[in-house]
């Protein structure tokens, strides 16, 4: 049987770009079935011990040293000059899996696996026979958007918004060749929608939780960087009118310790998780979550109406930089860099509900509706530019699934009480 073939090009630095890419994967599947297959490749780490040796690196300092990442950014936006026509490193396995899986996309979701690996795509198989697109999930433009994402030979160039698609135009990409879409999450984060009904069901069910006392998510991404206990003093000390959701990613020693902790306060409703595939009906769970910039947890966090407080504990990443600024030059969101900082703000919310709403509804002015099919239909017919197979596409959302809710909104609309 004929098919179409992509291949994803991802890397572990943070969680976000192997969520797109597995993402992407689930929603081919979802759509077109067996007819378009889809390879996910983790090409830095993969191919080169020098790439892997930065990939860990990348993540130890995340956990434990968010300024040095200043420094390690300016080393990074080096490949834009050492692979500006080719893979300097790891070019032997790239090429490898190139022959042997013949894609007819590459498309890469990662800064660094743009330039030089669309140009030696071309050469190998031809230009007639692969097409390249890219998907940046940065918010906006300026210093943290790096020069590898800029790759002006690409067929299609994704943007999460307006503002950082008018940068990649001005940093090199033709207007035409762009598109804006701004949510890639899995099919089932658009399924399972809690009614307000549902919500305080969740709450009370599924998390040991009340269903009515002000609830705050705090995040961490999937390698369990946290400052949760710098946050939790404060929210204990609200006891009466708060409770929080914790996850931990994969940092069983937090998750340890936090429960533990739990043990030790049982004036305080709390509940606690490892690493969350649900993260998209905790956020709907939620009043207001602390995370820190990255770009996926802060997507789905506009998506399920969840303000964001930004986690700024040892400064902010380049990258985590566009995010920050998006949102608080577009709803006056807030940051913390010391637990005072939180204390600060919750402290005003519980004294007066009205500026948590206010607070809300600054931020759900940066909200929009989108179809996710687009994006997915629009990269799977480029794909076929090239191996040019019949395609049945299915009808998302099929007749029999609505997932965990009835799609009647998540009802995140009250403040503190």
């Amino acid at each position: 049987m004929s098919k179409i073939r992509i291949l994803v090009l991802t890397s572990s630095t943070g969680g976000g770009h192997d969520a797109r890419a597995a993402a992407f994967a689930e929603w081919c599947f979802q759509l077109y079935r067996h007819e378009v297959d889809v390879r996910i490749e983790q090409m830095l780490e993969k191919s080169s011990p020098i790439y892997r040796t930065g990939v860990n690196f990348y993540n130890h300092i995340q956990k434990g040293a968010p300024w040095m990442h200043k420094i390690f950014y300016t080393l990074v936006e080096g490949l834009s000059i050492i692979n500006a026509r080719k893979v300097t490193f790891g070019g032997a396995y790239y090429l490898a899996v190139l022959a042997e899986y013949q894609p007819h996309l590459v498309f890469s979701v990662h800064d660094c696996l743009n330039r030089g690996y669309f140009q030696r795509a071309r050469r190998l198989l031809g230009a007639d026979r692969v097409r390249c697109a890219t998907y940046c999930g940065e918010f906006s433009g300026g210093w943290g958007y790096s020069r590898n994402w800029i790759e002006p030979s690409v067929d299609l160039y994704f943007s999460r918004t307006p503002t950082a698609r008018d940068y990649a135009v001005k940093k090199g990409i033709a207007l035409e060749r762009t598109r804006v879409r701004g949510y890639l999450m899995l099919p089932r984060a658009h399924l399972e929608l809690l009614s307000p009904a549902e919500r305080r069901a969740y709450r009370v069910k599924k998390l040991g939780l009340r269903p009515d006392l002000f609830t705050v998510f705090l995040a961490t991404g999937g390698n369990g960087a946290h400052n949760h206990f710098e946050l939790l003093p404060t929210l204990v000390r609200h006891a009466d009118r708060c409770q929080v959701i914790v996850i931990c990613g994969q940092n069983r020693e937090a998750f340890n310790e936090l429960i533990h902790w739990r043990a030790n306060h049982p004036e305080f409703n709390c509940y606690i998780e490892g690493y969350s595939e649900t993260v998209h009906l905790l956020m709907q769970a939620s009043d207001a979550i602390v995370t820190r910039g990255g770009t996926t947890t802060c997507a789905k966090a506009l998506h399920f109406q969840c303000p964001i407080i930004f986690n700024a504990f040892g400064g902010i990443m380049p990258q985590e930089q566009l995010t920050w600024k998006f949102f608080h030059n577009g709803a006056d969101s807030e940051k913390v860099e010391r637990a005072e900082d939180f204390a600060a703000i919750l402290d005003r919310w519980m004294a007066d509900p009205g500026e948590y709403r206010r607070t809300r509804e600054r931020f759900l002015a940066l909200r929009y509706e989108e179809d996710p099919t687009i994006l997915i239909d629009e990269l799977v017919e480029l794909a076929n530019e090239v191996a040019k197979v019949p395609l049945t596409r299915q009808v998302f959302p099929p007749a029999n699934g609505n997932g965990n809710g009835n799609g009647s909104g998540n009802g995140n609309s009250h403040g503190p009480k």
